[in-house]
């Protein structure tokens, strides 16, 4: 706590909650909720955007149908898709928070690195999409596929671009001072807030 203030004066900021999950690794549960929130944010994002991407690269690769046919081949995989599609997002983004503020890049290339990188690492694996996958019969190849592989990188720069500025913004650093409402602290009888004395934490 903050010495010299009480949980009810204006500049108390209540201490974030942490989830231990070992001796020395703690998570911070809020910071990680928003993250996820961002990440599946973009990644619905990625999914409504993908049509128009299909026309432009000339190819017609999704991933929720990538993601939905390996898990049904019904009516249903779109839904079930899009769904796991939103849901990979949120982990990513839950992992994302966790990790931004150490990323040695500035705040607005951090979302879009992670995204590339995401999608450097995951590429390779399309060679076993191509001879593995359920339905590949029914989706383009995608190993080796140069305009695929440009498609997939403008959908994960976006979502890295959305993602990370939803999430910076969501999760400001933990040192930016919490804003003074005026009418609060008249109100408390402490007079304007421009006359009140920070006191910095112990």
């Amino acid at each position: 706590m903050q010495k010299g203030l009480s949980v009810h004066d204006p500049g108390y900021r209540r201490p974030r909650a942490r989830l231990q999950c070992f001796d020395t690794v703690s998570v911070d549960v809020g910071r990680t909720a928003r993250g996820a929130l961002a990440g599946a944010v973009a990644a619905g994002l990625w999914a409504a955007q993908s049509p128009l991407d299909q026309r432009v690269f000339g190819v017609r690769y999704l991933d929720e149908e990538l993601l939905g046919k390996a898990v049904t081949r019904g009516r249903a995989w779109h839904p079930v898709g899009v769904a796991m599609h939103v849901a990979n997002g949120a982990l990513f983004g839950a992992a994302y928070a966790n990790v931004a503020p150490a990323i040695p890049l500035p705040a607005w290339a951090r979302g879009p690195a992670a995204g590339l990188a995401e999608h450097l690492a995951t590429w390779p694996l399309t060679v076993l999409v191509d001879e593995r996958h359920p339905a590949r019969d029914e989706m383009p190849k995608l190993a080796g596929n140069g305009r695929a592989f440009a498609q997939a990188t403008w959908r994960h720069l976006l979502f890295g671009f959305v993602m990370g500025e939803l999430e910076r913004r969501l999760n400001p650093p933990a040192d930016s001072p919490a804003p003074i409402d005026d009418a609060a602290v008249a109100s408390n009888g402490h007079g304007s807030a421009e006359h009140l004395v920070t006191v910095e934490p112990v």
